[in-house]
């Protein structure tokens, strides 16, 4: 009988609790409604496109049916890693992009530290102001300065370099393949830090200003309040934003890297996105470029797994 009237309560709990949702949802019929349209564009934009996976497992003619293909399991995949230029552009993709998001994470983070120290409403406006409006400026038009501001002929850098009699000749800085990432990184930087620091300012402003005032009050100084009150205050933003990140280590920046590449920097400048280009477009192998994205998609998955894993297992916050 006791168990009898277990299980009756625990189904009486249960139908309640469906009940309240149903009534929740019915509470929120307008906020529904207005989620339709993004849950279509996720269907139709990220989901249904997934179909065309399966041309990495095709031998896959444009002119054929999906019926009349030949399917060749992994033999794609498989040329991939046997492919030097695949690899080479492996290596370029998780080069830059390891150097983009460190330089863009320590130079968000210092920037938001000082913004939040500047007492004067007037200078901070101006300082956030102006770090922002690169961010609405496209890579094509970035690209554009950075090629004019790094010219040999009457590139800035170059004048002053010589104006200051630093250098002998003009420095072939798009010429220089030791020098390709690391200005593919500086420019992230630049066109980004303002944005990014959105999220770290606004991290900070939870924070309570009593712990502020304690500080002051024990004779704390500003360096030792970031670093004992601002910075573990943002801490679980630091985390979720680098578990996001890991999840796009492989989502290199397409549009500077294929725009700036010339002969003399091909090596260091190919990334996967213009290898799946080259091979879908312009050789038409569109099976091996299909395999390329997917190994690509699947390994930014799997980073992000095992990034929130890790900061679950270590206490911290997480996505899941």
């Amino acid at each position: 009988m006791k168990d009898k009237k277990n299980v009756s309560a625990v189904e009486v709990t249960e139908l309640t609790n469906r009940k309240s949702k149903w009534k929740l949802l019915g509470k929120q019929k307008a906020l529904m409604l207005m989620s339709i349209p993004f849950v279509l564009y996720i269907i139709l934009f990220r989901y249904i496109p997934l179909w065309g996976w399966t041309m990495a497992f095709q031998n896959y003619k444009p002119n054929k049916s999906f019926f009349e293909q030949t399917w060749v399991g992994f033999k794609y995949f498989k040329e991939l890693f046997g492919n030097d230029e695949f690899l080479r552009s492996l290596k370029n993709t998780i080069g830059m992009s390891i150097i983009s998001t460190v330089l863009g994470y320590i130079t968000a983070i210092i920037v938001a530290v000082f913004l939040n120290e500047v007492r004067h409403i007037g200078i901070k406006r101006f300082v956030q102001t102006v770090s922002y409006l690169p961010h609405f400026l496209s890579w094509i038009i970035v690209t554009g300065l950075v090629a004019n501001v790094l010219s040999v002929e009457d590139g800035t850098i170059n004048n002053i370099l010589l104006g200051l009699k630093l250098i002998d000749e003009p420095i072939k800085f798009l010429s220089t393949p030791s020098y390709f990432w690391n200005i593919i990184g500086w420019t992230y930087v630049w066109k980004e830090v303002g944005w990014n620091t959105i999220v770290y300012l606004g991290a900070m402003t939870a924070i309570d200003p009593c712990l502020y005032e304690a500080a002051q009050i024990d004779g704390c100084g500003r360096l030792r309040k970031i670093w004992h009150i601002t910075l573990p205050g943002i801490k679980p933003t630091i985390i979720i934003m680098m578990i996001m990140s890991a999840g796009h280590i492989l989502d290199a920046n397409f549009e500077m890297p294929y725009l700036l590449q010339n002969g003399m920097i091909q090596d260091v400048a190919e990334q996967i996105d213009m290898y799946v280009l080259k091979y879908g477009f312009k050789l038409f192998n569109f099976s091996l470029a299909t395999a390329a994205g997917i190994f690509k998609n699947v390994v930014n998955i799997i980073l992000l797994i095992v990034a929130n894993s890790l900061a679950k297992k270590a206490g911290e916050e997480r996505l899941i």
